[in-house]
């Protein structure tokens, strides 16, 4: 099999015959699912032989024999079916349906059907065993792709022929043609060993080639391989050896099946989530038949009461024993802290606070279900709040980190001194926004002004650009000087657009900047050669200035590019007044016409939004043209970039990221993003903003001047770490 891949990978022909591309090696990579498929099915046939030494025992129960014979009788259709959606997967990306260990999430568990439960756990354990597998040759395979992709950083998220691509394809395929759930569980993880062994194959070949045809590999992130930057799960997991923790039973406990220790009287607390929630996804009646199907179990027959007896008191040495539901709890609870200990985004000071909340968490938990299932419940958002606020600061070193350290400590007193429920963290949480509102209020203005600053440009700038078509629809076909026809599309569609903006009794030509465009235009025309044109220039030309100067004062436009335009202009109409006879003149305006305009490359385009010096201002607005030039990224601060968003439109609004500003990282956060997604503002806690266009945005995260820290509350990464080790522990068949 080797050879025969060597051969159609190219790697027997002259290296430096050509580049390979990104899609040559897709379509390289694809034309071996056949043979990928083929050695799987090959042999899942020899383990189900009695008298084969690599048989599997569980391949010799009737069930499985049949089914196996079954996929080789069908191989043909198998394969295709394998082949198709291995093709689908790879151009699409991976997919939008995958369920695997590192997309697990926490809060979705109580809403997985049993049939998902399995489903995650089957695709995971077949990972497992390709990674296995791969684990040696992929980071060279990353590196390569990476740089195919056009990144200089490795993104293995991104890799579109990373492992579990085809994990996602093998289950699809045994989903289609082995319809019975246990045996298709059975034979996952061993034809996904087989699948592995190829694919370890396959990616050293394919790394080789690129190599050998001048592919350079992407450099790790910061000149180093980082791949630990949020919450980590894996070193708790491993610590606790006999665990409760699995994801059947996480889910049980998020689906409000343990009960509390005490009774609770609100039913809503045994709910996955809250009424309103619940209504809103249409599943309320779905829940309460499930609820109403459970077994219940029957009280046995009540003793005769002797009214005169005493009381009988309690055994000295009787205690009840903890029942499931607390024990997984407080694993969980612990857990969660764990995560959170361990995760480097925090700063020391802040994690030892963290710590000393635990007690008070796992009370609550042990009384209150709902801190599992309801993200709204105060407990929650108190320590979303405060890990998401912690998120602000990098150092201690940082202005305002001792004034919210110890509000933190204030809140640590507060538990400590108060019967802990529900309620009380609602009261924390309500103190604590009272100490920071002085300074949020402040910081929340100024976020105001600036959005109103960048939501009027980007009204502005969507606006000039209709107008600029129409601008270029009525040029087209005159002889107009390249310089004025730029100059229309894209610096005088501003002019008008801000004029109609600002015209408050709906007109949209208050000022007659629009109607102007046409005399504009005839009076550069090089072909108008009409009688008494000159006279006519004479008398329209002060008028024509002096309204396209009101204009361009009025956006602001930069005085040397005014200055150049109208020396030109100028130039054009002294020719067109002497109407050819003067060859100086003559001569000047022909140089001006077939010059290069830069109008065009200083103003608005569809890409560069337009701000004038007071937006720009108020939104500490970063223009793209003054970017420095590529820069490394900050070697200590961030974690690998995530495989997504990719892209600025897709980045959400209330992530925390490290932007690179005068030569300086600071930590933002992206506080507002306009309703067309064209620019971006960010602000850190001591109140600079920093906008920009979604080029800009894409521009400095493709150098590395821009990372993100935080996409989502920490608290729910640490969470969505337990349901991962929950998962783990499912593989391991853990009790």
């Amino acid at each position: 099999m080797a050879n025969l891949l060597k051969l159609r990978l190219g790697v027997s022909d002259d290296p430096s015959a050509f580049q390979p591309s990104l899609n040559d090696c897709l379509v390289a990579l694809l034309q071996q699912a056949n043979l990928l498929i083929s050695d799987v099915l090959t042999g899942l046939v020899a383990a189900a032989m009695p008298a084969n030494a690599r048989r599997i025992a569980g391949f010799q129960l009737p069930g499985t024999k049949l089914t196996i014979q079954h996929l080789s009788d069908k191989a043909e259709a198998v394969t295709a079916c394998y082949r198709d959606e291995l093709t689908r997967l790879v151009y699409e990306g991976g997919g939008k349906d995958q369920v695997h260990t590192e997309l697990l999430r926490f809060e979705d568990l109580r809403l997985f059907e049993d049939s998902e439960l399995d489903q995650s756990i089957e695709v995971a354990r077949a990972q497992q065993e390709v990674m296995t597998a791969v684990e040696d040759v992929l980071p060279a395979l990353d590196a390569l792709m990476s740089t195919l992709l056009g990144w200089r950083t490795i993104q293995p998220g991104l890799n579109p022929l990373r492992p579990d691509v085809f994990v996602r394809a093998l289950q699809h395929c045994l989903s289609v043609h082995v319809p019975d759930a246990t045996v298709r569980e059975a034979l996952i993880a061993p034809a996904a060993g087989l699948m592995g062994a190829n694919l370890r194959k396959l990616y050293r070949e394919l790394s080789d080639w690129l190599r050998s045809s001048g592919v350079e590999p992407a450099g790790p992130l910061g000149g180093r391989l980082n791949k630990v930057g949020g919450a980590t799960g894996a070193p708790v997991a491993d610590a606790m050896s006999k665990t409760l923790l699995t994801l059947d039973r996480l889910r049980k406990l998020l689906a409000g099946d343990f009960d509390a220790q005490k009774p609770v009287k609100d039913f809503l607390h045994t709910m996955p989530a809250s009424m309103a929630m619940l209504q809103e996804m249409k599943q309320v009646d779905a829940l309460v038949h499930k609820l109403e199907q459970r077994p219940k179990a029957t009280a046995p027959p009540a003793p005769p009461v002797d009214m005169l007896a005493q009381p009988a008191p309690p055994a000295a040495n009787e205690s009840a024993p903890p029942r499931m539901g607390l024990q997984l709890g407080e694993e969980v609870v612990r857990l969660m802290f764990d995560n959170l200990a361990a995760d480097k985004r925090l700063l020391p000071d802040f994690k030892r606070q963290l710590k000393a909340m635990e007690p008070a968490v796992l009370k609550l938990a042990e009384q209150d279900s709902r801190f599992f299932s309801d993200r709204t419940h105060p407990a929650r958002q108190f320590l979303d709040r405060i890990t998401q606020r912690s998120l602000a600061f990098s150092d201690e070193q940082d202005p305002g980190w001792r004034r919210f350290l110890l509000t933190v400590e204030d809140s640590v007193r507060w538990l400590g001194s108060k019967v802990v429920d529900a309620d009380t963290f609602g009261e924390l949480m309500d103190h604590l926004q009272d100490q920071w509102t002085d300074h949020d209020q402040v910081l929340l203005q100024r976020r105001e002004d600036a959005a109103r600053a960048l939501l009027h440009a980007e009204q502005r700038n969507l606006l000039a650009q209709k107008l600029a078509a129409e601008f270029a629809l009525q040029a087209e076909g005159l002889e107009v000087a390249d310089f004025v026809s730029d100059f229309l599309k894209n610096s005088w569609a501003q002019v008008v657009a801000e004029a109609q903006l600002s015209c408050v009794d709906g007109s949209d030509d208050p000022y007659g900047y629009r109607e102007m465009v046409d005399d504009l235009v005839w009076s550069v025309q090089k072909s108008t050669a009409t009688r008494g044109r000159a006279r006519r220039l004479v008398q329209m030309i002060p008028s024509l200035l002096a309204k396209l100067r009101e204009g361009l004062d009025r956006i602001e436009y930069p005085p040397e590019l005014t200055a150049r335009f109208f020396n030109n202009l100028i130039t054009i109409h002294r020719a067109a007044v002497h109407e050819g006879r003067d060859a100086i003149s003559k001569a000047a305006a022909d140089e001006v016409e077939a010059q290069h305009s830069e109008f065009s490359d200083s103003a608005v385009d569809a890409a560069e939004l337009w701000l004038d010096s007071r937006e720009a201002q108020e939104s500490g607005y970063v223009d793209s043209d003054a970017l420095a030039p590529q820069q490394a990224a900050s070697p200590d601060a961030m974690q690998e970039e995530p495989s997504a968003p990719a892209r600025a439109g897709d980045m959400k609004t209330g992530s925390w990221v490290e932007l690179m500003v005068k030569d300086e990282w600071i930590r933002a956060q992206l506080t507002w993003a306009s309703p067309h997604a064209t620019l971006f503002m960010f602000t850190s806690l001591g109140g600079s903003a920093h906008s920009m266009s979604r080029r800009t945005l894409d521009r400095l995260r493709a150098q590395g001047l821009i990372k993100v820290v935080a996409e989502r509350n920490v608290v729910d990464e640490a969470l969505d770490q337990v349901a991962q080790a929950a998962l783990r522990n499912s593989l391991d068949g853990k009790p």
